[in-house]
């Protein structure tokens, strides 16, 4: 008798399981018909803003970055954008807070060396909230209007870890002309096959940036930001901060790229997802590192689950057309099936376990259904699962290629580990902060940056970058490109013709290749540093040393050198190598003292 009621009850709890996955795994399938349906019988004729081939004026843009205790990665991703960027009228805002003393240092020396730099200190100690950052750059943005006299129209936000796309700020341009909020794809990185934790997030990344956003826009609901890589006009902002005293973006909640989605979409503005695409040599998207480790990824999704799921379903409740109330549900339904994913992959795995120690025994296997009825449930979630499973895989494989998607199947457990205790976490949190009357705190991911090396990218012309800080005429730049006399050659023949200062070529330079420009105080370069490496040096490769500490040797030039060149030079020293460009004048006084 007992047994027969474990039995039954066992195959009853199956069947519930199986039931509620089922559903849950039909309705992952609603984004992929929503964009079959529009792709394949409605096919739009518009095009993409993307492929639009009639030229737009450049709007003055801010690019919003706002940092706590960012001070490893922030110099290496201005200067990086600053030197892929193919678009001339931008700004980067950068907020910082007080007491965070190593990123406002290294946000001034940004400031001071690039002249579209801008600091914004946040009047609090942090850190407070993202979303209260973003409110003190504005700010400052504002502060810029009134001062310089310009206006910016277009404003984008993104994180201190991220790579801008070269033409990123130009689709946005682009789409400007006819849409108030515009969300440039976001992808992460490609991890190494062992980087479990961040692999997740290349899988979830690429199908959701290749079917649900794309579903949300067909379906008519609204986008939400990705938090990095979305463009605003800034008649929206504007609006948004009549609205909330001057506030665009609520301090409360910790989700605020999702929030002023959904805001953005009630007040009628509206908005357009760019469809992801392979342009030249890389993905229209904006690239960045996730969490490499898993206590790090449950923290931030966690935060992820408390703004979208919680927060946001306090403050707006189910309100909105069919369409919005669907994807709040699709939002929201990760608070259930995250924590029944997780139990149906341990039922799963306990029960293939199991199955091979009762075979092995010749025992019966008491784990399996016996009722018909939960035997199909089962099966047809199986079936969905699978196709579930080759649909992700489809998406990963596009991007990040076969060998990668290949290892979906064996990801997907640890997927639902990392997201179940995010829920949870979410959950045993937010209730606490309900219970105590407590603010919700920002819980900052550890952000980090790719080296040099690992990027890649391609310069702009010198010619290109020095119009673009009005040192040349485009008439006078193609007058020596037809000529050729500015090859091979271009930075001496620049110099020694006249045409730039050598603070403007040291400028160009700089914001051509991403390196960091200085001025030197010989009077500070101590000798023996300077003749650390041989005289030949200087000769061969036109760098010379002036500063060496905490193990690392940093040279100057007035020019910058290849890559290949810090390789041949490794061989010389055990010291870590750091390269500055410099205006010749200096480099020249370096020279001497060799």
């Amino acid at each position: 008798m007992l047994v027969t009621f474990a039995a039954a009850l066992w195959s009853g709890l199956l069947g519930v399981l199986a039931l509620l996955l089922l559903v849950s795994g039909a309705d992952d399938f609603v984004p992929v018909l929503i964009c079959f349906w529009h792709e394949f019988i409605c096919r739009p004729d518009n095009p993409s803003p993307l492929r639009r081939s009639c030229p737009e004026r450049q709007r003055r843009t801010a690019i919003f970055v706002p940092c706590w205790q960012e001070a490893d990665v922030i110099g290496n991703m201005v200067r990086h954008n600053l030197a892929a960027i193919r678009y001339r009228n931008f700004d980067f805002v950068i907020g910082v807070y007080p007491n965070d003393e190593p990123t406002i240092t290294a946000v001034r020396q940004l400031s001071g060396a690039f002249p579209n730099v801008h600091v914004a200190v946040c009047p609090h100690p942090g850190p407070t909230s993202k979303a209260d950052c973003l409110n003190t750059i504005y700010a400052r943005m504002e502060q810029l209007e009134r001062e310089s006299g310009v206006r910016f129209e277009t404003v984008v936000l993104h994180d201190a870890e991220d790579i801008i796309h070269p033409d990123s700020l130009d689709v946005i341009n682009r789409a400007a002309a006819e849409y108030h909020m515009i969300q440039v794809p976001v992808l992460p990185l490609k991890a190494q096959w062992r980087e479990i934790t961040h692999a997740i997030y290349c899988d979830e990344f690429a199908e959701f940036q290749t079917i649900d956003m794309r579903a949300r826009q067909f379906s008519g609901a609204f986008l939400p930001s990705n938090g990095v890589g979305t463009g605003f006009a800034r008649d929206v902002l504007v609006r948004l901060a009549e609205m909330q005293d001057g506030e665009v973006f609520d301090p409360g909640i910790l989700t605020e790229d999702y929030e002023i989605g959904m805001r953005v979409h009630q007040l009628g503005y509206s908005q357009h997802f760019v469809p992801l695409r392979y342009t030249e040599k890389s993905w229209m998207a904006t690239r960045e590192f996730f969490p490499r480790k898993m206590k790090a990824a449950v923290r931030q999704r966690t935060r992820w689950v408390t703004g979208i799921g919680l927060q946001c379903w306090q403050r707006a409740g189910w309100a909105g057309k069919p369409g919005t109330k669907y994807w709040f549900w699709r939002d929201r339904k990760g608070l259930i099936t995250h924590p029944l994913s997780l139990l149906a992959n341990i039922v799963f795995v306990a029960g293939l376990l199991y199955s091979g120690v009762s075979l092995a025994a010749h025992r019966t296997w008491h784990l399996a259904a016996t009722n018909p009825a939960v035997l199909r449930l089962c099966s047809a979630t199986l079936g969905l699962q699978i196709l579930r499973l080759g649909l992700r895989m489809a998406c990963v494989a596009r991007i990040y290629g076969l060998a990668f998607a290949a290892a979906v199947p064996l990801r997907v457990f640890h997927t639902n580990l990392v997201n179940s205790c995010a829920a949870l976490r979410a959950l045993q949190q937010y209730a606490r902060a309900r219970r105590t009357g407590s603010r919700l705190a920002w819980q900052k991911t550890e952000h980090v940056y790719p080296s040099r090396a690992a990027l890649s990218f391609e310069r702009r012309e010198l010619l290109a970058v020095l119009m673009d800080c009005g040192a040349l005429t485009e008439d006078t730049a193609d007058g020596m490109r037809r000529s050729g006399s500015i090859y091979p050659e271009p930075e001496r023949f620049l110099l020694e013709g006249g045409y730039v200062s050598e603070d403007l070529l040291c400028l160009a330079l700089s914001l051509q290749s991403g390196v960091q420009a200085m001025r030197l105080d010989i009077r500070c370069v101590e000798p023996r540093v300077v003749r650390s490496l041989p005289a030949y040096i200087q000769r061969r490769f036109g760098l010379v040393p002036f500063d060496m500490r905490n193990g690392t040797l940093t040279l100057a030039g007035w020019r910058v050198p290849s890559p290949e060149i810090f390789e041949q030079l490794k061989s010389l020293t055990d010291l870590e190598l750091d390269f500055r460009l410099v205006p010749n004048s200096d480099y020249q006084a370096l020279c001497r003292m060799l």
